[in-house]
């Protein structure tokens, strides 16, 4: 657990204009991407693991096994609304190599604390591997209160939370009566040193695709209790990250790495490009940063 800590890089998956997987590129990013971060998650959202085929997936992760120049530890992303099927791919996938996996919370059905507790407690008890939660109401139209957080803590096979909900007083709740060992980890870059702070192990970052560097030292600087350092890696990406959200997630961070040449910017249906206004505003915010 303590290898994940830090800055860890939720990967886009680099599509051609086709839109199959481009793994020239993907090699780009995992070398743009490995010297600054400390882990890579595999198949997240930012992934597009919705629109990812279960072989394509495995294709995604056995190449980035393949391709860690920095031996990185590596989480991949496992979840969905039917517990049954979750537990089944879990059995069923190769995970081989990965150190833990990231489940998300059942999206669309809206499930009460209580299902969402026996959803988590199936999968850990199936998973071959450590577990980490990931709450983002933003996405699945259900919240994850700080005390199912805290009852699922107790299964040891769950070893953290990706926290996206952007309530600091749940994710204060959860620093102050979580287990020593329990990785609160930020899902919002920008409220990665708030979390620090009080007790956060780092981030699951989106920016860290485009900025591994900025996103590396803003981290770790927290970590080190370096707030000054921190801080000013953070306003260095404030202006930039609301444009990352602006036409849904990973369109913006996407464009943003188009522009600074690591890939192209294609995105799987039902999602589309982004517009020339976001990519003008991305643009001209990477000039103000110097990059």
């Amino acid at each position: 657990m303590r290898n994940l800590k830090g800055s860890g890089v939720a990967l886009v998956t680099p599509f051609t204009e086709d839109h199959e997987i481009d793994f020239e590129s993907l090699g780009n990013i995992l070398r743009h991407t490995a010297q600054d971060s400390d882990y890579w998650v595999v198949m997240g959202t930012t992934g597009e693991s919705a629109t990812l085929e279960e072989e394509e997936k495995q294709e995604v992760l056995s190449f980035v096994l393949d391709n860690n120049p920095e031996n990185l530890p590596i989480v991949y992303g496992v979840g969905g609304n039917d517990t049954r099927s979750v537990v089944k791919r879990l059995k069923q996938s190769n995970l081989e190599g990965v150190d833990a996996v990231l489940s998300v919370s059942p999206y669309y059905n809206k499930p009460s604390q209580e299902g969402i507790i026996r959803h988590f407690t199936a999968v850990a008890d199936a998973s071959p591997k450590p577990v980490i939660l990931y709450n983002v109401p933003g996405r699945t139209g259900s919240n994850m209160s700080a005390e199912t957080t805290l009852k699922l803590a107790e299964h040891e096979n769950i070893i953290g939370i990706k926290e996206a909900s952007g309530d600091l007083n749940q994710c204060i709740e959860i620093a102050k009566h979580k287990p020593a060992d329990f990785l609160l980890i930020s899902g919002d870059d920008m409220l990665t040193t708030s979390l620090i702070s009080f007790g956060g192990a780092g981030v699951i970052s989106v920016l860290a695709n485009a900025f591994p560097a900025l996103m590396g030292k803003m981290t770790n600087a927290a970590l080190q209790g370096d707030f000054g350092v921190a801080s000013n890696a953070l306003f260095a990406l404030s202006s930039i990250n609301p444009h990352m959200y602006t036409e849904s997630n990973p369109v913006g961070v996407k464009a943003a790495m188009e522009i600074l040449g690591v890939c192209k910017g294609h995105v799987r249906l039902p999602l589309a490009e982004a517009s020339e206004g976001l990519r003008a505003n991305i643009e001209a915010e990477i000039k103000k940063m110097g990059l």
